[in-house]
Order: structure tokens, then sequence, then C-alpha cells
């Protein structure tokens, strides 16, 4: 399995505008609602936020990977996105996130939703990774990145 399969290009976001969590995570939603019109964003919202509530999905090293289970979808979707001047996300190590990747998974595919979320942390541990994903400049650039190391 690579992590590239499960990648669209209009999931790529590399210019995040929102400052805060529930804001980042709406902006993160908004293409996957456009592109499968049957989601409920605001449904998609409130999975994200009752799972954030958890515990944060904010890993550290400027880094969050948010994600859910939701029973309408049909198959699982990441959606990577990319915020200049960080976001308080409330992250183990206190400091802004940069990097997003948004995972939600049919409610089904609980053993498939864990391996992503493994091999999006292990790609994420990587120091190289997060600084190309950084420096890229534009989101065709990003889409590179992602696609040559996922």
């Amino acid at each position: 399995m690579r992590l590239a399969e499960y990648l669209r290009k209009d999931f790529v976001l590399d210019s995040l505008a929102a400052d805060g969590k529930p804001e980042v995570l709406a902006e993160l939603v908004a293409p996957v609602a456009r592109v499968f019109p049957d989601i409920d964003a605001q449904k998609a919202l409130r999975v994200l936020l009752d799972r954030e509530s958890l515990g944060t999905t904010g890993i550290g090293d400027g880094v969050a990977i948010p994600h859910g289970k939701m029973d309408s979808l049909k198959e699982i979707v990441i959606v990577a996105g990319r915020s200049t001047g960080g976001v308080d996300f409330e992250a183990l190590d206190h400091k802004p996130c940069r990097i997003f990747f948004l995972v939600l998974a049919p409610e089904h595919v609980a053993g498939m939703h864990l391996r992503i979320l493994a091999q999006i942390s292990r790609l994420l541990s990587d120091e190289s990774f997060r600084g190309a994903f950084l420096d890229a400049p534009d989101q065709e650039g990003l889409w590179r990145v992602l696609t040559s190391h996922a």
C-alpha cells in the first residue's frame, strides 16, 4: 500500500488561511464536501472535533493528523494542508502546527485506517520530508513532494 494511492491533487491545500483548530478542520473538510456532495461537511467537522476532544492530534514537530470515521464515506480520504503562519492546534509540544494530514475513513475499514495513520506518522517523522513539504513553492510543488515520498 502506498499513501499516494489515497492522495488527490485537489485535496492538497498549500496555503491554509485559518488560524484556529475548528477553522482549520473546516478548511480541510471543504474540498471533500465539494468532491463528495453526499458528505455532510458539518457532520464531518463534528466527528473531527469529537475526536480532538479525546486528545489532540497535534503530534508535535509542527504536525497534526486529524482523523475520524464516517459511515457515509465509501473510501478513505486524505487531505494534506500547509499553514505558512502556523496554527495553535494544542500540539503535544505546544508549538504551532504547519503540516496537516486529514484522514477520514468509512466505519468498516478500521484496520486500513490505522495502517494509513501509521504510514503518515512515519513519513512525517522524517525531518527532510517535513522540510521539503514546508519549502514547496506552491500546490504543484507540494503535490510533487507528496507523490515522490508517499
